[in-house]
């Protein structure tokens, strides 16, 4: 056989290796690149998942946060709304004005004054020298408060936080003016002096004012605190149906939008 045969032989049996170097490379990396795609598609999946899940649970996070904002704001509100109402109260209950305080205070120690006089002047007339006084006259009774003075006087020392004093005060006034506008006001104050250190008094003195004097302006405020008083005691139906009652019965009132609030915190 010649060269050139020997020569083309060589060549072809050379390309034919060549060929197949290069088909085994080929398929070694199809098979990496495969598998590289694979492990990529996996590592995709996990961190999907980790990053559905913590979309999860920023979710509930922030469902919770805003369930708290919400319970916050509606309690603060409510705090406010109380201390609010407690305020204007007071200026009603003591004149509105320090110079209405001034006034009563002055009118106190002027009959004050009147009394002891009173229970201190001689009777007028007398014999001639050496004679006896006329004891034909005699002193009249001492001049009793107003009703008006009375209640003011009360509201006072209950603000001082003399409550066993501001009672009796109340008590008074219901006694000697049993039929002043006055009254309810006196009942429902007395159901406040009692509401923090006796709650079952306090809560019978607020039924007084809803069976006597429902029409009264104080009735809407004894019913919305004997709901407070029931959520106190963990008396949540109960609560529930002094709120209600104050929204239909007295829809106008202030005490109507604190029901509604509440019935709301309690879920209905």
């Amino acid at each position: 056989m010649s060269s050139t045969c020997w020569r083309s032989l060589a060549l072809a049996a050379v390309a034919g290796v060549a060929a197949c170097a290069s088909s085994s490379d080929v398929q070694r990396v199809q098979n990496q690149v495969a598998s590289l795609r694979a492990e990529t598609a996996r590592q995709d999946s996990i961190r999907g998942a980790r990053l559905s899940e913590i979309i999860r649970l920023q979710q509930r996070i922030m469902d919770s946060l805003g369930l708290a904002v919400r319970s916050l704001r509606g309690d603060t509100r409510q705090d406010l709304y109380n201390i609010q109402q407690q305020l204007v109260q007071l200026q009603e209950l003591t004149g509105q004005s320090q110079q209405r305080l001034t006034e009563l205070r002055t009118q106190l120690e002027a009959r004050g004054a009147e009394i002891g006089a009173t229970g201190t002047t001689p009777s007028e007339g007398t014999g001639g020298p050496g004679g006896t006084a006329d004891t034909g006259r005699t002193a009249g009774p001492a001049p009793t408060a107003s009703a008006d003075q009375m209640y003011e006087a009360s509201i006072a020392q209950l603000r001082r936080g003399s409550t066993s004093t501001a009672r009796i005060g109340f008590r008074r006034l219901v006694q000697t003016y049993p039929t002043s506008e006055r009254v309810p006001d006196a009942v429902y104050f007395i159901g406040q002096s009692f509401a923090a250190e006796n709650p079952d008094s306090a809560a019978a003195y607020y039924r007084q004012v809803l069976d006597r004097y429902a029409k009264s302006p104080r009735a809407a405020a004894a019913l919305y605190n004997l709901g407070l008083l029931a959520e106190r005691r963990k008396d949540t139906a109960a609560a529930r149906d002094a709120y209600q009652r104050v929204i239909r019965q007295y829809p106008q009132s202030n005490e109507a939008a604190l029901a509604r609030d509440r019935l709301k915190t309690l879920g209905r």
